[in-house]
């Protein structure tokens, strides 16, 4: 697999489509991290880390709206293996003139673009969410 976040996000965005409640990722700590944001933010319901013998699997148990709608209207990949996109602090995007959340992987570690602004710490842009 050459773009393991893209895969994280595919798996999202398909479990969501097809209505399930649960959807199961490979782990690693960038996806734990990402997972706690998106549960931080509100984005899914929680996350468990489940040992599997090798490297474990994050099972996500998405939210939906009380008409069923998936609360995650759209999740995009900003940086891409073959792009790469790096920020400063001064420059890091805002999704949705700030109603949605950028995910930034800086050197103090994952975190929101209002995070990494409050910080004055830039970095890679990994996703937007809205």
């Amino acid at each position: 697999m050459t773009d393991p976040i893209a895969d994280f996000l595919t798996r999202i965005r398909n479990a969501q489509t097809a209505g399930h409640r649960k959807v199961d990722v490979p782990a690693s700590k960038l996806k734990r991290a990402m997972a706690k944001i998106l549960v931080d933010k509100g984005y899914i319901a929680k996350f468990i880390n489940i040992e599997d013998g090798k490297q474990g699997v994050i099972r996500m148990f998405l939210k939906y709206d009380s008409y069923g709608h998936p609360v995650i209207r759209d999740l995009k990949r900003y940086s891409k293996p073959g792009l790469r996109v790096y920020e400063g602090s001064a420059n890091v995007p805002r999704s949705q003139n700030g109603l949605g959340v950028v995910i930034v992987s800086t050197s103090k570690g994952v975190m929101t673009d209002k995070e990494a602004r409050k910080l004055n710490v830039g970095g890679e842009i990994l996703c937007t969410i809205y």
